[in-house]
């Protein structure tokens, strides 16, 4: 009898290759002849069909269908063929008895699939990067990925069950919280986007070496301790990433409201200038303290930890504590909810009132009485003791605070440092201090203008791959996106990295002695243009221009020429 069996390719190259070598071997045992098919194309002369794993039935179309499993085509072949036989013959009787010939050995794939997540702050450039990185070191080591990015406009690319269902291993490269459930019982390493991105093969092979249902790895692949989770950084970051939008949305807002309205545009009640005003102003710079406190708190006790997050958050801007109040009241709301949740005991009647009402009851009642009585006192004198000395700062005090400003967002170029600076400026923008913010975007935009720079004007300095790179670091540049200078600053960092912390160590200090204020914390040059984005705005492009000229000199001085035909 002629039997075709239909092996659907998504079920792996070496299970396929096991059953459908099993089958045929078998069926030539038992005296009949089967094909093996993947799809239905080229015609199909047989009596019977075996669909395997799923196989659609369209493909059998005409033919009597026997479906099985894919273990049960493996391992219950006889069986199998037997029960596709007796469609057609029913007299057939049971499969003769005795051991299945074994089917010849099947070397497994090399190849791996793996699938991952990358996620940082401000959800632009790191997060594409290091997605780009790792599938790169996949490739190259014979394995496949798929990433979601978890970026400011959402997850794109989003992971699908069936693919989760078929890796070998999970990389989750993020700064931020990301949502691990859907990959339980998976082997899983997790990492920064900065490690992904220097050493993607390495975190490609540490996955791999991963056990199934393990506590998932670290970076140093290390497996945490019991009961630990992301450390206090991650926490600070998730809630910066939160928080940047309405941020980003309020200094907008003003912006424009000063372009219709001018400097008193939030005097002039019922105007256009005047509800721009509310909204930046008024409500969304009144509201991204609790945002930042309340996904702070998010990301340490989940869902529980919200509300007395954001209740803590807008105690410390409404008691003058501030953004230094709100990062306090988010940690402490995280870690007291975490901690109830771990201690109260209910009997399981009841155990669904702990999210939704005992916990966040809880620890808005507690947090709440400590902003108010505690914390928020001498965390506001704090608060106001530093708007004053930045707000009179003039001379060697601003140049000084500006140089270590400027070289903070160069010396790691997207890293931790250079998100210390930005969250520090984007932090002091709701107290009205805005020159600490032009200080830092400004020199966050120098590290990739300057190197577009230097590929333009030393060609020689650099091989093509960085020839090439230079245009698109100029574009990155222009936005605000420092981590253009990533390619570079990685090939060469004892070279690269001392020019571009001085390039933008000298934009920082001419921003902050010219006393450029900006309103608007993203968008580089594309969002300064605004009117009434920033002010002396002449000044502010000289100390940009005045940067990039510095790091493509110091890379001119530092970079050796390439040897002819580099």
């Amino acid at each position: 009898m002629r039997l075709v069996a239909f092996i659907p390719p998504e079920t792996g190259h070496a299970h396929a290759q096991l059953a459908g070598e099993a089958l045929r071997r078998t069926a030539a045992v038992l005296g009949h002849q089967l094909d093996v098919r993947a799809n239905g194309d080229g015609g199909t002369e047989a009596d019977v069909a075996i669909l395997v794993a799923g196989a659609a039935p369209a493909l059998a179309a005409g033919l009597p269908v026997r479906a099985a499993s894919l273990g049960r085509a493996i391992r219950d072949t006889r069986e199998v063929i037997a029960e596709a036989v007796r469609l057609v013959r029913p007299d057939a009787g049971p499969p003769p008895s005795g051991p299945a010939p074994a089917p010849a050995p099947v070397a497994p794939a090399a190849g791996k699939r793996l699938v991952g997540i990358t996620a940082c702050p401000t959800g632009i450039a790191h997060t594409f990067m290091a997605a780009e990185a790792l599938q790169k070191a996949a490739r190259a080591l014979g394995h496949t990925i798929r990433i979601e990015t978890q970026g400011s406009v959402g997850a794109k690319h989003p992971l699908t069950p069936e693919e989760i269902a078929a890796a070998d291993a999970v990389v989750i490269a993020a700064e931020t919280k990301v949502d691990t459930a859907r990959f339980a019982g998976k082997p899983m390493f997790t990492t920064s986007t900065k490690h992904a991105l220097r050493a993607g093969q390495e975190v490609i092979r540490a996955a791999l070496e991963q056990r199934p249902g393990s506590t998932p790895a670290t970076q140093t692949g290390a497996p945490a301790a019991a009961g630990t989770g992301p450390g206090p950084y991650k926490h600070l970051m998730t809630g910066v990433s939160y928080m940047l939008p309405v941020v980003i949305a309020g200094g907008l807002a003003i912006a424009l409201a000063f372009a219709v309205g001018g400097i008193y545009a939030a005097d002039r009640e019922g105007t256009l200038a005047w509800a721009l005003s509310r909204i930046g102003g008024g409500t969304a710079f009144q509201l991204f303290v609790a945002v930042l406190s309340g996904y702070i708190a998010w990301s340490i006790a989940d869902r529980p930890g919200l509300a007395p997050g954001l209740i803590g958050g807008m105690l410390a801007q409404t008691l003058g504590a501030g953004f230094l109040g709100g990062i306090v009241s988010g940690f402490l709301a995280g870690y007291l909810t975490r901690f109830l949740a771990a201690r109260i005991r209910l009997p399981a009647t009841l155990e669904g009132l702990k999210p939704v009402l005992i916990l966040p009851f809880l620890s808005t009642i507690t947090v709440g009485l400590l902003m108010i009585f505690v914390i928020a006192p001498p965390v506001q004198a704090l608060n106001q003791g530093m708007n004053a000395w930045l707000l009179g700062m003039r001379g060697t005090n601003a140049a000084l605070l500006g140089l270590v400003l400027g070289a903070m967002m160069a010396v790691d170029v997207g890293g931790p440092v250079n998100k210390a600076a930005y969250t520090f400026a984007v932090g002091l923008l709701g107290s009205g201090i805005q020159t600490p913010m032009a200080a830092v975007m400004a020199a966050g935009m120098t590290p990739p203008l300057g190197l577009a720079l230097a590929t333009f004007l030393f060609r020689r300095r650099f091989d093509d791959e960085e020839r090439r790179a230079g245009g698109p670091a100029f574009v990155l540049g222009l936005a605000f996106i420092s981590e253009g200078a990533i390619p570079f600053a990685a090939k060469n960092p004892l070279r690269v990295i001392p020019a571009l912390v001085l390039g933008s160590a000298v934009t920082g200090v001419l921003s902050m002695l010219a006393g450029v204020r900006l309103q608007v914390p993203h968008g580089g040059l594309f969002a300064a243009v605004i009117p009434g984005a920033v002010t002396h705005l002449a000044a502010y492009l000289g100390a940009i221009a005045a940067g990039t000229l510095v790091t493509a000199g110091a890379l001119f001085l530092l970079k050796r020429p390439l040897p002819a035909g580099s």
